[in-house]
C-alpha cells in the first residue's frame, strides 16, 4: 500500500443487482451520508460514472458545448472509454473535491486502460478520499481501508472484503425453453466481411477486415477501447452506414442489395447496454420478454398463451419468475441488462450479437449469464457474437476475433479460445 494513502480512510461499497446505489449516491453528493460515512457530512463530492458521461456527452451534442474536450479537437462522444474516463477524472479533479464516488470504474474498459486508470485513482488517493462502489470483486482497488456492502438501501460495514460481498454462487440452469418458431436459412455462412475497411474523416479505424461467421459457431470479439469493435457490430445490424459499397454479406446479401434493416433485424437478437434506456414506458418483464420476439418496443397486443408460456420458462429460468408483473423501469441496471439479454435469446435469432452483456452486473449474476450464454451456443442453432473488456470466467467460444491497433486502422485475427 502507498504509505501517503493510508492516511486517508477509502471505502468500498459493495453492491448486488437489489442495491439502491441510486439513493446512495445522492445522499453522499446532498451532504446527507449514512451514519458509518458520518466524516463526509457537508463535504464537497463528485460522481465518477458513466451517467455523469452521458450526461455531458447530451450537452456537447445539443448545445455543442465541450468541457471535458474543450483543449481537444474531438467530440467527448468520439473517443474510446478509456480516453473519456481520463478526461471526466482530469475535471473532477480541478474541481478539487473532498471525496470522489467512483461508480463501477473499470466497466467498459479494456484490460490496459483498467491498469492505467487504477494507476491514476491511487496517486490521487493520498489526496482525495476515494468511495468505490464495485459490483465485481475483482475490481477492488488496492488501496480501500473500509469495506461495506448496500443490501437494498441498508449499509452494512464488515471487517474485510470478502465478507462484504454480497455475491453468492450462480444457480445451476436447466435447458433453455425451445422456440417458438425456426429459422429457415441453407447456406453455412451468417456473416462475410471482405477487405472491409472504414476511416471517420482523417481517422483510420478499420483495415482490410476479414472475417467468415457460420452458422452455430460462437465468437467471441476482443480488442482495446477504440479498436473499431462497435463499429463492426453496427455494420452488420444495419445501424451504421459504412457498410453500403463494402464486401460485406449478411444472411447471403451484400449490404445495399435492397434489403430493409428490419429484413435483418427480425433474424438477430441484439443486446447493448444503451439499449435500455429505449425502454421508459411501464412495461413488465413478463412483457418485455415477449416483445423480444417482434422486436418491438415494450408489448402493445395481447399476448398468446404460448408466448406467456415462453417468458414464463424464461423468467423461471433466471430466476425471476416472482418478479414477472414487475415494471422493468423499477429494475436495478444489473437485473435490466439481464432481462435484455433474455429478451435478445428468446425468438433463437439465427444470430445473437451480445455487446457487454455483462457491464453492470454483480458477480453472480454475471456468472448466470456466461452459464446462459454457453449453454445457448450448445442449445440451439443460434451464431453468437459476445463482446466483453474483461475475461470472464467460464465462457466457452468456439473462436476469437481479435482487433489490434495499427496507425492504418484495427486489423483482424483469428485466434483459438
Amino acid at each position: 500500500m502507498n504509505p501517503s494513502s493510508s492516511k486517508k480512510v477509502h471505502w468500498a461499497i459493495f453492491i448486488d443487482n437489489t442495491s439502491d446505489k441510486t439513493h446512495f449516491i445522492e445522499s453522499l453528493l446532498d451532504g446527507n451520508p449514512p451514519t458509518d460515512l458520518s466524516k463526509l457530512k457537508g463535504r464537497k463530492g463528485a460522481l465518477f460514472s458513466k451517467l455523469a458521461l452521458e450526461q455531458f456527452m447530451v450537452e456537447e451534442d445539443r448545445h455543442d458545448i465541450k468541457v471535458l474536450t474543450k483543449d481537444i479537437s474531438q467530440s467527448l462522444r468520439s473517443l474510446s472509454s478509456g480516453e473519456q474516463k481520463k478526461a471526466l477524472l482530469k475535471h473532477i479533479l480541478n474541481d478539487i473535491p473532498d471525496f470522489v464516488i467512483l461508480d463501477n470504474p473499470f466497466d467498459n474498459l479494456d484490460t490496459d486502460s483498467q491498469e492505467e486508470l487504477a494507476k491514476l485513482l491511487e496517486r490521487i488517493s493520498s489526496e482525495t478520499t476515494v468511495i468505490q462502489i464495485l459490483s465485481r470483486r475483482k475490481d477492488l482497488l488496492p488501496f480501500i481501508t473500509h469495506y461495506a456492502s448496500l443490501k437494498k438501501s441498508d449499509l452494512l460495514i464488515h471487517e474485510n472484503p470478502v465478507s462484504a460481498s454480497l455475491n453468492k454462487s450462480a444457480p445451476s440452469l436447466g435447458n433453455i425453453p425451445a422456440p417458438l418458431h425456426i429459422w429457415e436459412y441453407g447456406p453455412k455462412v451468417l456473416v462475410d466481411l471482405k477487405n472491409v475497411t472504414v476511416q471517420f474523416g482523417d481517422k483510420m479505424v478499420l483495415d482490410a477486415i476479414d472475417w467468415k461467421i457460420q452458422k452455430g459457431e460462437f465468437w467471441q470479439l476482443i480488442g482495446k477501447n477504440g479498436s473499431g469493435k462497435t463499429t463492426i457490430l453496427s455494420m452488420i445490424t444495419g445501424e451504421n452506414p459504412k457498410g453500403y459499397g463494402q464486401e460485406l454479406y449478411i444472411f447471403g446479401h451484400k449490404k445495399g442489395s435492397g434489403e430493409s434493416i428490419w429484413e435483418l433485424k427480425e433474424k438477430m437478437g441484439y443486446f447493448t447496454p444503451a439499449m435500455t434506456d429505449k425502454f421508459t414506458g411501464y412495461h413488465t418483464l413478463e412483457h418485455m420478454i415477449i416483445s423480444g420476439l417482434t422486436d418491438s418496443i415494450g408489448l402493445y397486443t395481447k399476448p398468446t398463451e404460448a408466448q406467456l408460456r415462453l417468458a414464463s420458462e424464461w423468467l423461471r429460468l433466471i430466476g425471476m419468475w416472482h418478479m414477472k408483473n414487475t415494471h422493468f423501469h423499477n429494475l436495478t441496471m444489473g437485473q435490466q441488462r439481464l432481462i435484455m439479454t433474455v429478451r435478445a435469446m428468446v425468438k433463437h435469432p439465427l444470430l445473437l450479437i451480445l455487446d457487454e452483456p455483462t457491464a453492470g452486473l454483480d458477480d453472480t449474476s454475471a456468472d448466470l449469464l456466461i452459464t446462459l450464454v454457453n449453454k445457448m451456443a450448445k442449445q440451439s442453432d443460434a451464431t453468437i457474437i459476445f463482446v466483453s473488456h474483461r475475461k470472464e470466467p467460464g465462457l466457452n467460444p468456439d473462436f476469437v476475433y481479435e482487433l489490434q491497433m495499427t496507425p492504418k486502422g484495427s486489423r483482424g485475427t483469428k485466434k483459438p479460445s
